[in-house]
Protein backbone atom coordinates (compact mmCIF):
# COMPACT_ATOMS: atom_id res chain seq x y z
CA UNK A 1 0.00 0.00 0.00
CA UNK A 2 3.23 2.58 0.58
CA UNK A 3 4.30 1.87 -2.69
CA UNK A 4 1.17 2.46 -4.42
CA UNK A 5 0.79 5.87 -2.57
CA UNK A 6 4.30 6.62 -3.53
CA UNK A 7 3.89 6.41 -6.87
CA UNK A 8 0.55 8.23 -6.93
CA UNK A 9 2.62 10.79 -5.76
CA UNK A 10 5.27 11.09 -8.09
CA UNK A 11 2.82 10.48 -11.26
CA UNK A 12 1.06 14.09 -9.39
CA UNK A 13 4.34 15.38 -9.66
CA UNK A 14 5.47 14.62 -13.20
CA UNK A 15 2.08 15.87 -14.30
CA UNK A 16 2.16 19.14 -12.72
CA UNK A 17 5.92 19.79 -13.78
CA UNK A 18 4.64 19.18 -17.50
CA UNK A 19 1.76 21.38 -17.32
CA UNK A 20 4.81 24.16 -16.08
CA UNK A 21 6.99 23.54 -19.16
CA UNK A 22 3.76 23.77 -21.10
CA UNK A 23 3.24 27.13 -20.01
CA UNK A 24 6.78 28.89 -21.20
CA UNK A 25 6.88 30.25 -24.35
CA UNK A 26 9.45 28.29 -27.01
CA UNK A 27 9.24 24.87 -25.29
CA UNK A 28 6.50 22.82 -27.23
CA UNK A 29 8.62 20.60 -29.13
CA UNK A 30 10.77 19.72 -26.46
CA UNK A 31 7.62 19.87 -24.23
CA UNK A 32 6.00 17.22 -26.35
CA UNK A 33 8.54 14.81 -26.06
CA UNK A 34 9.34 15.81 -22.47
CA UNK A 35 5.54 15.33 -22.29
CA UNK A 36 5.48 11.49 -23.80
CA UNK A 37 8.50 10.71 -21.90
CA UNK A 38 6.70 11.52 -18.68
CA UNK A 39 3.34 9.54 -20.14
CA UNK A 40 5.59 6.35 -20.70
CA UNK A 41 7.29 6.81 -16.77
CA UNK A 42 3.56 7.33 -15.72
CA UNK A 43 2.58 4.20 -17.44
CA UNK A 44 5.31 2.21 -15.82
CA UNK A 45 4.90 3.66 -12.67
CA UNK A 46 1.01 2.98 -12.40
CA UNK A 47 1.86 -0.51 -13.85
CA UNK A 48 4.45 -1.29 -11.23
CA UNK A 49 2.24 0.29 -9.02
CA UNK A 50 -0.56 -2.19 -9.73
CA UNK A 51 1.72 -5.16 -9.26
CA UNK A 52 2.61 -3.43 -5.87
CA UNK A 53 -0.83 -3.34 -4.75
CA UNK A 54 -1.66 -6.93 -6.10
CA UNK A 55 1.23 -8.10 -4.44
CA UNK A 56 0.66 -6.64 -1.07
CA UNK A 57 -3.11 -7.78 -0.75
CA UNK A 58 -2.08 -10.90 -1.39
CA UNK A 59 0.19 -10.85 1.26
CA UNK A 60 -2.44 -9.20 3.55
CA UNK A 61 -4.98 -11.99 2.77
CA UNK A 62 -2.46 -14.53 3.17
CA UNK A 63 -1.58 -13.01 6.96
CA UNK A 64 -5.02 -12.89 8.02
CA UNK A 65 -5.37 -16.52 6.78
CA UNK A 66 -2.58 -17.27 9.34
CA UNK A 67 -4.26 -15.40 12.02
CA UNK A 68 -7.33 -16.56 11.71
CA UNK A 69 -6.28 -19.94 11.88
CA UNK A 70 -3.89 -19.14 14.79
CA UNK A 71 -6.94 -17.67 16.57
CA UNK A 72 -9.73 -20.90 15.48
CA UNK A 73 -6.91 -23.33 17.00
CA UNK A 74 -6.24 -21.55 20.04
CA UNK A 75 -9.97 -21.23 20.98
CA UNK A 76 -10.25 -25.11 20.07
CA UNK A 77 -7.79 -25.91 22.60
CA UNK A 78 -9.42 -23.44 25.08
CA UNK A 79 -12.37 -24.89 24.59
CA UNK A 80 -11.03 -28.38 25.36
CA UNK A 81 -9.18 -27.18 28.49
CA UNK A 82 -12.38 -25.89 29.71
CA UNK A 83 -14.52 -28.91 29.04
CA UNK A 84 -11.66 -30.66 31.18
CA UNK A 85 -11.94 -28.33 33.85
CA UNK A 86 -15.79 -28.32 33.87
CA UNK A 87 -15.66 -32.89 33.78
CA UNK A 88 -13.30 -32.03 37.25
CA UNK A 89 -15.56 -30.00 38.60
CA UNK A 90 -17.98 -32.06 37.96
CA UNK A 91 -16.51 -35.04 39.26
CA UNK A 92 -15.50 -33.41 42.45
CA UNK A 93 -19.11 -31.97 43.24
CA UNK A 94 -20.16 -35.60 42.93
CA UNK A 95 -17.53 -36.62 45.16
CA UNK A 96 -18.41 -33.98 47.59
CA UNK A 97 -22.19 -34.50 47.55
CA UNK A 98 -21.35 -38.63 48.09
CA UNK A 99 -19.79 -37.66 51.28
CA UNK A 100 -22.50 -35.30 52.33
CA UNK A 101 -24.98 -37.65 52.02
CA UNK A 102 -22.34 -40.14 53.74
CA UNK A 103 -22.04 -37.79 56.64
CA UNK A 104 -25.67 -37.24 57.23
CA UNK A 105 -26.42 -40.48 57.46
CA UNK A 106 -23.60 -40.95 59.88
CA UNK A 107 -25.30 -38.01 62.07
CA UNK A 108 -28.94 -39.73 61.82
CA UNK A 109 -27.46 -42.33 63.65
CA UNK A 110 -25.61 -39.83 66.45
CA UNK A 111 -28.76 -38.07 67.07
CA UNK A 112 -30.43 -41.62 67.29
CA UNK A 113 -27.78 -43.10 70.24
CA UNK A 114 -28.14 -39.39 71.47
CA UNK A 115 -31.74 -39.52 72.07
CA UNK A 116 -31.18 -43.56 73.47
CA UNK A 117 -28.66 -42.06 76.08
CA UNK A 118 -30.89 -39.34 77.06
CA UNK A 119 -33.68 -41.76 77.46
CA UNK A 120 -31.49 -43.67 79.88
CA UNK A 121 -29.60 -40.97 81.34
CA UNK A 122 -33.35 -39.87 82.74
CA UNK A 123 -33.98 -42.92 83.83
CA UNK A 124 -31.33 -43.31 85.79
CA UNK A 125 -31.89 -39.79 86.68
CA UNK A 126 -34.97 -40.54 87.92
CA UNK A 127 -33.86 -43.62 89.88
CA UNK A 128 -31.10 -41.60 91.59
CA UNK A 129 -33.47 -39.19 92.89
CA UNK A 130 -35.45 -42.16 94.35
CA UNK A 131 -32.54 -43.70 95.90
CA UNK A 132 -31.56 -39.61 97.54
CA UNK A 133 -35.00 -39.91 98.43
CA UNK A 134 -34.76 -42.91 100.56
CA UNK A 135 -31.30 -42.08 101.91
CA UNK A 136 -32.89 -38.45 103.03
CA UNK A 137 -35.41 -40.71 104.64
CA UNK A 138 -33.20 -42.84 106.84
CA UNK A 139 -30.29 -40.03 107.14
CA UNK A 140 -33.47 -38.27 108.91
CA UNK A 141 -34.32 -41.36 111.05
CA UNK A 142 -30.62 -41.50 112.19
CA UNK A 143 -30.55 -37.87 113.04
CA UNK A 144 -33.64 -38.21 114.86
CA UNK A 145 -32.48 -41.46 116.84
CA UNK A 146 -28.99 -39.42 117.79
CA UNK A 147 -31.01 -36.14 118.94
CA UNK A 148 -33.12 -37.98 121.30
CA UNK A 149 -29.93 -40.11 122.29
CA UNK A 150 -27.51 -37.26 122.46
CA UNK A 151 -30.58 -34.11 123.65
CA UNK A 152 -29.16 -32.08 121.37
CA UNK A 153 -30.43 -30.83 118.33
CA UNK A 154 -28.13 -31.40 115.04
CA UNK A 155 -27.66 -27.57 114.88
CA UNK A 156 -26.45 -27.33 118.64
CA UNK A 157 -24.18 -30.39 117.85
CA UNK A 158 -23.02 -28.50 115.02
CA UNK A 159 -22.35 -25.52 116.56
CA UNK A 160 -20.57 -27.68 119.48
CA UNK A 161 -18.76 -29.32 117.18
CA UNK A 162 -17.51 -26.31 115.35
CA UNK A 163 -16.57 -24.33 118.30
CA UNK A 164 -14.34 -27.46 119.27
CA UNK A 165 -12.54 -27.73 116.52
CA UNK A 166 -12.08 -24.05 116.35
CA UNK A 167 -10.60 -23.92 119.61
CA UNK A 168 -8.64 -26.90 119.12
CA UNK A 169 -6.91 -25.16 116.18
CA UNK A 170 -6.23 -22.11 117.56
CA UNK A 171 -4.50 -24.09 120.57
CA UNK A 172 -2.41 -25.93 117.95
CA UNK A 173 -1.96 -23.28 116.00
CA UNK A 174 -0.71 -20.69 118.58
CA UNK A 175 2.77 -22.51 119.16
CA UNK A 176 3.47 -22.38 115.49
CA UNK A 177 2.23 -19.29 115.03
CA UNK A 178 4.07 -18.17 118.40
CA UNK A 179 7.56 -19.33 116.74
CA UNK A 180 7.47 -17.99 113.22
CA UNK A 181 5.91 -14.72 114.56
CA UNK A 182 9.06 -14.50 117.51
CA UNK A 183 11.41 -15.65 114.41
CA UNK A 184 10.31 -12.52 112.03
CA UNK A 185 9.43 -10.36 115.10
CA UNK A 186 13.19 -11.08 116.19
CA UNK A 187 14.35 -9.57 113.38
CA UNK A 188 12.28 -6.96 112.12
CA UNK A 189 11.68 -5.52 115.59
CA UNK A 190 15.99 -4.97 115.31
CA UNK A 191 15.90 -3.09 112.37
CA UNK A 192 12.77 -1.70 112.72
CA UNK A 193 13.72 0.07 116.46
CA UNK A 194 16.96 0.85 114.39
CA UNK A 195 15.47 2.79 112.03
CA UNK A 196 12.89 4.55 113.89
CA UNK A 197 14.88 5.60 116.57
CA UNK A 198 17.73 7.27 114.28
CA UNK A 199 14.34 9.08 112.74
CA UNK A 200 13.39 10.30 115.70
CA UNK A 201 17.03 11.03 117.07
CA UNK A 202 17.95 13.02 114.27
CA UNK A 203 14.24 15.02 114.00
CA UNK A 204 13.52 17.71 116.79
CA UNK A 205 10.02 19.20 116.85
CA UNK A 206 8.10 21.40 119.62
CA UNK A 207 5.50 20.37 121.53
CA UNK A 208 2.24 21.24 120.53
CA UNK A 209 1.05 24.89 121.44
CA UNK A 210 -1.88 25.77 119.16
CA UNK A 211 -5.04 27.28 120.32
CA UNK A 212 -8.75 28.51 119.03
CA UNK A 213 -7.87 32.17 120.80
CA UNK A 214 -5.05 34.34 119.71
CA UNK A 215 -3.99 37.17 122.06
CA UNK A 216 -3.49 41.01 120.57
CA UNK A 217 -1.55 43.00 122.92
CA UNK A 218 -2.41 47.16 123.23
CA UNK A 219 -0.40 49.56 123.60
CA UNK A 220 -2.86 51.06 126.37
CA UNK A 221 -6.25 50.41 127.65
CA UNK A 222 -8.06 53.59 126.30
CA UNK A 223 -7.59 51.69 123.03
CA UNK A 224 -9.95 48.87 124.06
CA UNK A 225 -12.79 52.46 123.94
CA UNK A 226 -11.96 52.97 120.29
CA UNK A 227 -12.01 49.37 119.37
CA UNK A 228 -15.10 49.63 120.30
CA UNK A 229 -16.50 52.46 119.01
CA UNK A 230 -19.86 54.70 119.59
CA UNK A 231 -22.48 52.35 121.19
CA UNK A 232 -20.00 49.23 120.12
CA UNK A 233 -19.79 50.37 116.11
CA UNK A 234 -16.79 49.13 115.51
CA UNK A 235 -16.35 46.18 117.34
CA UNK A 236 -19.88 44.76 115.14
CA UNK A 237 -18.18 46.17 112.16
CA UNK A 238 -15.21 44.12 112.68
CA UNK A 239 -17.20 40.57 113.80
CA UNK A 240 -18.93 40.93 110.74
CA UNK A 241 -16.29 41.89 108.13
CA UNK A 242 -13.64 39.39 109.27
CA UNK A 243 -15.83 36.72 110.98
CA UNK A 244 -14.06 36.58 114.24
CA UNK A 245 -15.24 37.11 117.61
CA UNK A 246 -13.44 40.09 119.56
CA UNK A 247 -12.95 39.69 123.29
CA UNK A 248 -12.55 42.49 125.45
CA UNK A 249 -12.33 41.64 129.44
CA UNK A 250 -10.78 43.12 132.63
CA UNK A 251 -7.25 41.71 130.73
CA UNK A 252 -4.99 44.69 131.04
CA UNK A 253 -3.66 45.75 127.54
CA UNK A 254 -4.68 42.53 125.57
CA UNK A 255 -8.17 41.73 123.50
CA UNK A 256 -8.62 37.85 122.44
CA UNK A 257 -9.13 36.97 118.96
CA UNK A 258 -11.82 33.51 119.28
CA UNK A 259 -12.57 31.71 115.56
CA UNK A 260 -12.11 27.98 114.94
CA UNK A 261 -10.82 28.56 111.20
CA UNK A 262 -7.36 29.35 111.95
CA UNK A 263 -6.52 31.40 108.34
CA UNK A 264 -9.94 33.80 109.37
CA UNK A 265 -8.60 34.50 112.50
CA UNK A 266 -4.68 35.03 111.43
CA UNK A 267 -6.87 37.73 109.05
CA UNK A 268 -8.68 39.08 111.74
CA UNK A 269 -5.58 39.33 114.05
CA UNK A 270 -3.42 41.06 111.33
CA UNK A 271 -6.45 43.33 110.83
CA UNK A 272 -6.90 44.55 114.43
CA UNK A 273 -2.68 44.50 114.68
CA UNK A 274 -3.00 47.05 111.70
CA UNK A 275 -5.74 49.16 112.68
CA UNK A 276 -4.21 49.79 116.10
CA UNK A 277 -1.06 50.87 114.40
CA UNK A 278 -2.79 53.01 112.22
CA UNK A 279 -5.06 54.53 115.24
CA UNK A 280 -7.77 55.00 112.85
CA UNK A 281 -10.68 53.21 113.73
CA UNK A 282 -14.23 53.34 111.91
CA UNK A 283 -16.24 50.52 109.56
CA UNK A 284 -14.73 52.03 106.30
CA UNK A 285 -11.07 51.46 107.61
CA UNK A 286 -11.77 48.19 108.79
CA UNK A 287 -13.28 46.97 105.54
CA UNK A 288 -10.04 48.38 103.67
CA UNK A 289 -7.33 47.12 106.15
CA UNK A 290 -9.62 43.59 105.92
CA UNK A 291 -8.93 43.46 102.31
CA UNK A 292 -5.20 44.33 102.79
CA UNK A 293 -4.59 41.59 105.65
CA UNK A 294 -6.41 39.17 103.75
CA UNK A 295 -3.68 39.13 100.44
CA UNK A 296 -1.00 39.36 103.13
CA UNK A 297 -2.02 35.97 104.36
CA UNK A 298 -2.51 34.40 100.87
CA UNK A 299 1.65 36.14 100.46
CA UNK A 300 2.44 34.49 103.95
CA UNK A 301 0.73 30.84 102.95
CA UNK A 302 2.98 31.32 99.62
CA UNK A 303 5.87 31.74 101.37
CA UNK A 304 5.54 29.61 104.21
CA UNK A 305 5.04 26.52 101.45
CA UNK A 306 8.02 27.62 100.15
CA UNK A 307 9.82 27.97 103.51
CA UNK A 308 8.77 24.24 103.70
CA UNK A 309 9.67 23.00 100.25
CA UNK A 310 13.59 24.60 100.95
CA UNK A 311 13.48 22.97 104.66
CA UNK A 312 12.62 19.54 103.65
CA UNK A 313 14.72 19.72 100.30
CA UNK A 314 12.46 19.24 97.27
CA UNK A 315 12.96 21.83 94.07
CA UNK A 316 10.39 21.96 92.23
CA UNK A 317 6.49 22.00 92.85
CA UNK A 318 3.73 23.32 91.01
CA UNK A 319 2.48 26.94 92.76
CA UNK A 320 -1.02 25.95 93.43
CA UNK A 321 0.73 22.97 95.55
CA UNK A 322 3.00 25.43 97.47
CA UNK A 323 0.00 28.09 97.87
CA UNK A 324 -2.18 24.71 99.37
CA UNK A 325 0.28 23.69 101.15
CA UNK A 326 1.04 27.02 102.70
CA UNK A 327 -2.64 26.85 104.09
CA UNK A 328 -1.71 24.12 106.01
CA UNK A 329 0.39 26.96 108.05
CA UNK A 330 -3.14 27.70 110.18
CA UNK A 331 -4.50 24.28 110.08
CA UNK A 332 -4.17 21.88 113.01
CA UNK A 333 -4.87 18.23 113.75
CA UNK A 334 -5.52 17.02 117.41
CA UNK A 335 -3.71 20.12 118.22
CA UNK A 336 -0.92 19.66 116.03
CA UNK A 337 0.15 22.22 113.56
CA UNK A 338 -0.39 20.28 109.92
CA UNK A 339 2.27 22.17 108.06
CA UNK A 340 4.95 21.28 110.72
CA UNK A 341 3.74 17.34 110.79
CA UNK A 342 4.42 17.53 107.44
CA UNK A 343 7.72 19.19 107.71
CA UNK A 344 8.42 16.64 110.80
CA UNK A 345 7.00 13.31 108.51
CA UNK A 346 8.68 14.15 105.38
CA UNK A 347 12.05 14.01 107.61
CA UNK A 348 11.34 11.24 109.47
CA UNK A 349 10.33 9.25 105.78
CA UNK A 350 13.70 10.83 104.65
CA UNK A 351 16.00 8.98 107.58
CA UNK A 352 14.17 6.29 107.53
CA UNK A 353 14.46 5.52 103.14
CA UNK A 354 18.28 6.68 103.32
CA UNK A 355 18.83 3.64 106.37
CA UNK A 356 16.80 1.36 103.70
CA UNK A 357 18.88 2.71 100.90
CA UNK A 358 15.80 4.07 98.60
CA UNK A 359 15.29 7.47 96.93
CA UNK A 360 14.99 10.31 100.11
CA UNK A 361 13.16 12.63 97.85
CA UNK A 362 10.67 10.29 96.57
CA UNK A 363 10.02 9.54 100.30
CA UNK A 364 10.06 13.11 101.35
CA UNK A 365 7.69 14.37 98.75
CA UNK A 366 4.93 11.74 99.38
CA UNK A 367 5.55 12.33 103.15
CA UNK A 368 5.66 16.26 102.57
CA UNK A 369 2.03 16.09 100.63
CA UNK A 370 0.27 13.33 102.63
CA UNK A 371 -2.01 15.36 104.03
CA UNK A 372 -2.70 18.02 101.07
CA UNK A 373 -6.08 17.51 101.32
CA UNK A 374 -6.80 19.13 104.34
CA UNK A 375 -6.37 22.18 103.28
CA UNK A 376 -9.50 21.67 101.07
CA UNK A 377 -11.53 19.42 103.16
CA UNK A 378 -13.95 22.16 104.42
CA UNK A 379 -14.55 23.23 100.54
CA UNK A 380 -14.64 19.52 98.98
CA UNK A 381 -16.67 16.21 100.05
CA UNK A 382 -15.15 13.55 100.98
CA UNK A 383 -12.14 11.77 102.36
CA UNK A 384 -8.77 14.19 102.57
CA UNK A 385 -6.35 11.46 101.44
CA UNK A 386 -8.58 10.81 98.84
CA UNK A 387 -9.17 14.67 98.07
CA UNK A 388 -5.29 14.94 98.08
CA UNK A 389 -4.57 12.60 95.91
CA UNK A 390 -7.01 14.02 93.13
CA UNK A 391 -5.10 17.57 94.05
CA UNK A 392 -2.00 15.73 93.23
CA UNK A 393 -2.62 13.87 90.24
CA UNK A 394 -4.05 16.75 89.04
CA UNK A 395 -1.14 19.03 89.58
CA UNK A 396 1.28 16.41 87.85
CA UNK A 397 2.32 14.60 90.37
CA UNK A 398 3.64 11.33 89.95
CA UNK A 399 1.63 8.14 90.37
CA UNK A 400 3.74 7.03 92.67
CA UNK A 401 3.46 10.42 95.17
CA UNK A 402 -0.37 9.83 94.49
CA UNK A 403 -0.69 6.67 95.54
CA UNK A 404 1.21 7.17 98.90
CA UNK A 405 -1.13 10.08 99.55
CA UNK A 406 -4.60 8.20 98.77
CA UNK A 407 -3.10 4.92 100.73
CA UNK A 408 -1.96 6.50 104.17
CA UNK A 409 -5.26 5.80 105.66
CA UNK A 410 -5.44 2.52 104.07
CA UNK A 411 -8.13 3.78 102.45
CA UNK A 412 -6.64 1.88 99.32
CA UNK A 413 -4.56 -1.04 98.99
CA UNK A 414 -0.72 0.00 100.06
CA UNK A 415 1.17 -1.77 97.02
CA UNK A 416 4.22 0.79 97.21
CA UNK A 417 7.65 0.97 99.27
CA UNK A 418 7.40 5.25 99.48
CA UNK A 419 3.54 4.39 100.74
CA UNK A 420 4.28 1.92 103.99
CA UNK A 421 7.18 4.74 105.15
CA UNK A 422 4.61 7.73 104.75
CA UNK A 423 2.23 5.49 106.94
CA UNK A 424 5.28 5.13 109.46
CA UNK A 425 6.45 8.59 109.78
CA UNK A 426 2.94 10.21 110.06
CA UNK A 427 2.60 7.05 112.90
CA UNK A 428 5.57 8.47 114.81
CA UNK A 429 4.84 12.13 114.21
CA UNK A 430 1.21 12.06 115.26
CA UNK A 431 2.29 9.70 118.40
CA UNK A 432 5.21 10.96 119.82
CA UNK A 433 5.00 12.68 123.12
CA UNK A 434 3.75 16.19 122.98
CA UNK A 435 2.46 16.30 118.93
CA UNK A 436 -0.82 16.04 119.62
CA UNK A 437 -3.65 16.36 122.86
CA UNK A 438 -6.93 14.42 123.55
CA UNK A 439 -9.93 16.09 125.05
CA UNK A 440 -10.51 14.54 128.22
CA UNK A 441 -14.08 13.27 127.54
CA UNK A 442 -12.73 11.31 124.61
CA UNK A 443 -9.89 9.87 126.23
CA UNK A 444 -12.03 8.89 129.18
CA UNK A 445 -13.92 6.75 126.56
CA UNK A 446 -11.19 5.89 125.31
CA UNK A 447 -9.72 4.34 128.57
CA UNK A 448 -13.31 2.59 129.05
CA UNK A 449 -13.65 0.64 125.75
CA UNK A 450 -10.61 -0.69 126.01
CA UNK A 451 -11.28 -2.24 129.31
CA UNK A 452 -14.77 -3.23 127.95
CA UNK A 453 -13.54 -5.32 125.21
CA UNK A 454 -10.37 -6.95 126.99
CA UNK A 455 -13.39 -8.28 129.71
CA UNK A 456 -16.24 -8.78 126.65
CA UNK A 457 -16.98 -12.60 125.57
CA UNK A 458 -13.35 -13.23 127.19
CA UNK A 459 -14.12 -16.17 129.80
CA UNK A 460 -11.69 -16.65 132.95
CA UNK A 461 -10.90 -12.72 133.03
CA UNK A 462 -11.46 -11.62 136.02
CA UNK A 463 -9.50 -7.87 136.02
CA UNK A 464 -8.83 -5.72 133.23
CA UNK A 465 -6.41 -2.44 133.63
CA UNK A 466 -5.62 0.12 130.60
CA UNK A 467 -2.34 2.12 131.11
CA UNK A 468 0.22 4.21 129.86
CA UNK A 469 -2.75 6.70 129.04
CA UNK A 470 -4.39 3.69 126.95
CA UNK A 471 -1.18 2.46 125.35
CA UNK A 472 -1.06 -0.93 127.19
CA UNK A 473 -4.26 -3.09 128.87
CA UNK A 474 -2.84 -5.67 131.16
CA UNK A 475 -5.62 -8.22 131.59
CA UNK A 476 -5.48 -10.40 134.80
CA UNK A 477 -6.84 -14.20 134.62
CA UNK A 478 -7.77 -16.89 136.80
CA UNK A 479 -5.12 -19.36 136.43
CA UNK A 480 -7.19 -22.31 137.07
CA UNK A 481 -9.70 -21.54 133.61
CA UNK A 482 -7.16 -19.96 131.45
CA UNK A 483 -4.20 -22.26 130.92
CA UNK A 484 -0.85 -21.03 129.34
CA UNK A 485 -2.49 -21.24 125.49
CA UNK A 486 -5.44 -20.26 126.27
CA UNK A 487 -3.83 -16.81 127.73
CA UNK A 488 -2.40 -16.82 123.94
CA UNK A 489 -5.63 -17.26 122.09
CA UNK A 490 -7.28 -14.02 124.68
CA UNK A 491 -3.95 -11.64 123.89
CA UNK A 492 -4.66 -12.18 120.08
CA UNK A 493 -8.28 -12.13 120.16
CA UNK A 494 -8.12 -8.78 121.85
CA UNK A 495 -5.75 -7.21 120.12
CA UNK A 496 -7.63 -8.04 117.10
CA UNK A 497 -10.79 -6.81 118.30
CA UNK A 498 -9.34 -3.21 119.16
CA UNK A 499 -7.74 -2.58 115.69
CA UNK A 500 -11.12 -3.32 114.19
CA UNK A 501 -13.05 -1.02 116.72
CA UNK A 502 -10.91 2.35 118.31
CA UNK A 503 -8.91 4.58 116.36
CA UNK A 504 -5.63 5.20 117.99
CA UNK A 505 -2.08 6.83 117.31
CA UNK A 506 0.73 4.62 117.32
CA UNK A 507 0.06 1.20 118.91
CA UNK A 508 -1.47 -0.63 122.18
CA UNK A 509 0.24 -3.75 123.94
CA UNK A 510 -1.97 -6.00 125.24
CA UNK A 511 -0.35 -8.19 128.42
CA UNK A 512 -2.12 -11.04 129.92
CA UNK A 513 -1.05 -12.26 132.83
CA UNK A 514 -1.83 -15.71 134.00
CA UNK A 515 -0.63 -16.53 138.10
CA UNK A 516 -0.60 -19.06 140.26
CA UNK A 517 0.13 -18.57 143.97
CA UNK A 518 0.48 -21.49 146.15
CA UNK A 519 -0.01 -20.07 149.68
CA UNK A 520 0.08 -22.02 153.26
CA UNK A 521 -0.14 -20.87 156.91
CA UNK A 522 2.34 -22.09 159.80
CA UNK A 523 0.60 -22.39 163.03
Amino acid sequence: MESVLLGAAVLVTLVALVLVLLRRPGTSGRAAAEMARAQSEADEIRSAAARDAQSALEKAERQAAEIVSAARAELEEEGRSLREDARVLRDDLERREKRLAERERRLDGEVRRLEEWSDRLAESGRAQEERERELAAVEDDRRRVLERAAGLTAAQAKAELVAAIENQAKREAVPITREIENAARAEGDKRARKIVTLAIQRVASEQTAESVVSVLHLPSDEMKGRIIGREGRNIRSFETTTGVNLIIDDTPEAVLLSCFDPVRREVGRLTLEKLVQDGRIHPQRIEEIYERSKADVELLCVRAGEDALVEVGIGDMHPELIALLGRLRYRTSYGQNVLKHLIESAHIAGVMASELRLPMEVAKRCTLLHDIGKALTHEVEGSHALIGAEIARRYGEHEDVVHAIEAHHNEVEVRTVEAVLTQAADAISGSRPGARRESLEAYVKRLERLEEIARDRHEGVEKVFAMQAGREIRVMVKPDAVDDIQAQVIARDIAKQVEDELTYPGQIRVTVVRESRAIEFAR
